[in-house]
């Protein structure tokens, strides 16, 4: 039993130990490496508005903040929205009168409609620490370059219409993309608890894509088209700061 007890004030010893020799960040800026997970909701403008209302995104991104406040920072955005503009002329040449699509089996088919797509972008920005609880908190802005792509994602329950199957099917979804920028403002904040740490903002992204497909069914015309996409709104994320360890000394006699 004494050698138990031993043993786990050993242990205990070498996690307090641990712990109390991290870095404090109250009162200085550390270098910080953080994984975090995102959300935003966004509006969209320029010619992508003509295809889709508002949509979400989800994501992470990866980013090293230095000691003097400089950031550096990869990140993924998959774009998922529901809100198809004209949405009942996207089909209509395989469409009945009667507005609906017949399967393989000559009955209606049940479909649906979606907006699928994702941005991916390298990005720089700076820290300034005029609020916060301390020196590695404060006003955020990064920008940088990226790529973006999206199209009309076409689902037909249990797969039974052959005329959206395979390539029959993009010709129908209008697959674009091409190079993009985007640039975020806001707050970030880093807890001197370590616990609460999140950033919270304003995005902005530009995009000029064009057309992957080279025909378009349902107007049944080659495509060659440039674009202009833009998507602005809110961007909230929680991440998980990489603190490293405070150096310890050791004397030897």
């Amino acid at each position: 039993m004494a050698s138990f007890r031993n043993l786990l004030f050993a242990a205990l010893s070498v996690l307090w130990l641990g712990s109390s020799a991290q870095i404090d960040i109250s009162d200085s800026s550390v270098v910080v490496p953080m994984f975090s997970a995102a959300f935003g909701y966004q509006v969209p403008g320029g010619d992508i508005a003509d295809r889709y209302g508002n949509n979400a995104t989800i994501g992470g991104d990866f980013k090293v903040k230095t000691s003097s406040n400089w950031v550096f920072g990869v990140d993924f955005n998959y774009i998922f929205g529901e809100d198809i503009k004209n949405r009942d002329q996207r089909l209509s040449i395989i469409r009945t009168d009667l507005g609906e699509i017949i399967d393989g089996e000559g009955v209606y088919a049940s479909w649906q409609m979606f907006e699928r797509g994702f941005y991916s972008t390298f990005r720089v920005g700076k820290i300034f620490p005029v609020i916060g609880p301390n020196l590695n908190s404060g006003i955020i802005f990064m920008a940088g370059p990226g790529y973006m792509q999206h199209k009309t994602r076409i689902e037909v329950e249990f797969n039974t219409a052959p005329q959206l199957k395979g390539d029959y099917k993009r010709g129908y979804d209008k697959l674009t993309g091409g190079f993009t920028a985007a640039a975020f403002l806001g707050y970030i904040h880093m807890s001197n608890s370590k616990i609460v740490n999140f950033y919270v903002g304003l995005e902005f992204v530009q995009a000029w894509t064009k057309d992957y497909r080279e025909y378009n069914f349902n107007e049944m015309q080659y495509t060659n088209g440039q674009y202009s996409d833009m998507l602005f709104g809110l961007k909230a994320g929680w991440f998980l700061p990489l603190h490293k360890r405070a150096p310890r000394d050791f004397y030897y006699k």
